[in-house]
């Protein structure tokens, strides 16, 4: 990765709302605050490595605005709102310069169907496969090997990356990411157990993943058995996450990676589940939910409950049973003593 910002550059795309000391550095790499040397920029996104700001041979440091020391000679402090939202900006410069947008066009190798629509400002890369009826929107990106399936629609500002899959009917709206390796309308996982064998149900709906929402490397959402699977405007999927047939996620949920969704679950606005986080099917987990790594939730969840534990349950009461279990031996031990004594003084 090239970098190259001048304070002023970082001044501009930052805008600090508080300036202290001074720099002639450019910036040319980003770094942890301990692992920084001079020419790197680093920043305070946590509260817990607070102290290792003093120490920072980082000749640019983005701080929250009541932090209260002083540079070093040669080191320039910038004050903002959120020092991590800061360097995500600056980060979108960089990627910008990294993955400049691809000049529109179809790669020869491509595969377009006749009746597939695909949008002049768009880019198909190497081996893409767009099928009959499929539609590719304005300034939508196809890496390579991505295939789009029949009747499948793509909306605007859109970026699919390699080996991703946007299965038949299945629909992206506007400014959606695809990491690689996704996979968008495969048969939700539903059989019937009769005369001996397990038969298939035929899945029908299909996939709806609504504006700004990004899924990443090598996770799958199910189309639905009948009506719609949905992703909900602005919410980011991890990686390796499993959606299953019917579900419906809400606007701006946070899914880390290894989540399990069983088939019907309903995840309402705001919902965060921490890794390996699953759910029974058919339930509906409220509004602003915050689940653990690794919670099982087996039953309805009311909204703005913070769960955890296997089942879920409330997390403050989840971490008292966790304390009183690393007591159980102890207990135990002075359960059989007293036992004893008591079969002593009654012989």
């Amino acid at each position: 990765m090239q970098v190259s910002f001048s304070p002023a550059d970082i001044q501009a795309i930052t805008r600090p709302k508080r300036v202290l000391g001074a720099t002639a550095a450019t910036v040319r790499g980003l770094a942890s605050l301990t692992s920084a040397a001079p020419g790197d920029l680093s920043f305070l996104g946590n509260a817990k490595y607070r102290s290792e700001v003093a120490g920072t041979r980082a000749s640019v440091v983005l701080l929250p605005s009541d932090y209260e020391g002083v540079p070093q000679a040669d080191q320039l402090f910038l004050f903002v709102d959120n020092p991590s939202v800061a360097l995500a900006q600056l980060c979108a410069r960089i990627e910008q310069s990294l993955w400049p947008r691809p000049v529109p066009g179809i790669h020869p190798s491509a595969s377009i169907a006749p009746g597939a629509q695909v949008a002049a400002t768009a880019t198909v890369g190497p081996l893409c496969v767009v099928e009959a009826g499929a539609v590719v929107g304005e300034r939508t990106h196809l890496q390579a090997q991505v295939f789009v399936g029949h009747s499948a629609v793509i909306g605007e500002d859109c970026w699919l990356m390699p080996g991703t899959i946007l299965a038949a009917e299945c629909v992206l709206k506007n400014r959606v990411r695809l990491q690689p390796g996704a996979v968008i309308g495969s048969d939700g996982f539903g059989y019937e157990f009769t005369a001996g064998r397990h038969e298939k149900i035929p899945q029908v709906g299909n996939v709806v993943v609504e504006d700004d929402v990004e899924i990443g490397a090598n996770s799958t959402v199910d189309r639905a058995r009948f009506s719609r699977t949905v992703i909900g405007q602005g919410t980011k999927i991890d990686n390796l996450v499993q959606v299953a047939h019917n579900v419906v996620i809400g606007r701006h949920c946070i899914i880390c990676a290894q989540v399990g969704l069983s088939g019907s679950t309903t995840l309402e606005d705001y919902v965060v589940l921490g890794g390996q986080a699953a759910t029974a099917g058919h339930l509906t987990v409220g509004k602003g939910v915050k689940a653990g790594g690794r919670a099982g939730i087996i039953s309805d969840i009311a909204p703005g409950a913070f769960v955890n534990g296997n089942p879920a349950m409330p997390y403050m009461l989840e971490r008292r049973i966790a304390v009183l279990q690393q007591r159980l031996p102890d207990l135990f031990k002075r359960f059989d003593a007293l036992e004893a004594q008591v079969k002593k003084s009654s012989s």
